[in-house]
């Protein structure tokens, strides 16, 4: 093993684990002989991780809900249980608080990562560099972090709810904050979970127009999946910015992705290489995403969208 210790700080949201954080105890269990993963201000989801594969939780209670807190609460629990390295999920509360952390432990960090592997009895960390058309391998010296990308490790398929690990509850005294969350309001981006989706349909510029869009929408609702969209998609004010997917938008994993109309460009290809199956619809042959498909279809994909809704209409009606 490469690791004595790993620490994964597994966020929360409405008091459950968020997909990153039990996608990291996967990837921490297989470097490392003991994890522990930590829940800050959810408590009740410290059962969770130990049946996603933690060792032990640790579970600390915060009266302030925000990273600079958390991070205070983060470095104090290192400082005591010194472990190897620290995983954190690369959520936009994750990529500041890795970093907040590395910074009050002067620490090396690792930001967006999507392979961990040992090699020479050291840990190696994988980065996409480039927009993900090149890969960067790097070794922290002493204790490092390693902010993870969603979707770059699986969950366990089954939870073992009799699975038995020491639940730890910790108080680390409230530091003095420079700033504090007075309010907060639920933005439409957080009402579109497409990082937890396991079926996307997404469209790009080649639907053509957003009327034409619509068609992605209802075989998205027909099949109880999540729209996606493209940056171009975005800027052409089709649909709002909180379905985007790709380098600029939300890295995802779904169990199926339907692309339609998208050629794929670096960035958004660097989006769904998570995905477990990918079917993409366009008209060039050439076009970058075929690369990535599993199943790849040349043609208009207005006339692919019809037939697919047509057919999922018709089994529905059986």
């Amino acid at each position: 093993m490469g690791c004595k210790n790993v620490m994964v700080y597994v966020e929360t949201a409405e008091g459950k684990p968020v997909n990153v954080g039990l996608e990291m105890l996967t990837a921490a269990k297989e470097i490392a002989e003991k994890v522990t993963a930590v829940v800050i201000g959810a408590a009740d989801a410290a059962a969770t991780t130990i049946a996603y594969g933690a060792d032990e939780a640790i579970t600390v209670d915060a009266a302030e809900c925000n990273t600079e807190a958390y991070a205070a609460i983060l470095a104090e629990l290192v400082k005591k249980y010194a472990p190897e390295m620290l995983f954190v999920g690369a959520t936009a509360d994750g990529k500041d608080l890795g970093a907040r952390v590395a910074a009050t432990l002067k620490a090396g960090c690792v930001t967006d990562v999507i392979a961990i592997k040992e090699a020479d009895g050291k840990v190696v960390l994988t980065t996409p560099l480039y927009g993900g058309s090149i890969y960067s391998d790097s070794v922290v010296d002493g204790f490092g972090i390693a902010i993870v990308r969603g979707g770059a490790f699986k969950k366990v398929d089954e939870p073992d709810t009799a699975k038995e690990g020491a639940i730890i509850a910790e108080t680390v005294a409230a530091p003095e904050l420079r700033a504090k969350i007075v309010d907060s309001v639920l933005e439409i981006s957080e009402s579109v979970d497409l990082e937890g989706a396991e079926i996307i349909i997404a469209g790009g510029r080649g639907v053509g127009t957003k009327e034409n869009y619509e068609l992605v929408k209802e075989l998205a609702s027909l099949l109880g999946g999540v729209v996606g969209a493209t940056r171009p998609v975005i800027e052409e004010g089709w649909i709002s910015r909180a379905h985007q997917v790709g380098q600029s938008g939300k890295i995802v994993a779904p169990k199926l992705y339907i692309a339609f109309g998208i050629s794929g460009a670096a960035q958004h290809l660097s989006g769904i290489t998570g995905s477990d199956y990918i079917v993409a619809v366009n008209k060039d042959e050439e076009a970058p995403i075929f690369d990535v498909a599993n199943i790849a279809i040349v043609g208009n994909c207005i006339d692919a969208l019809q037939i697919m809704i047509d057919e999922v209409k018709k089994m529905k009606a059986e």
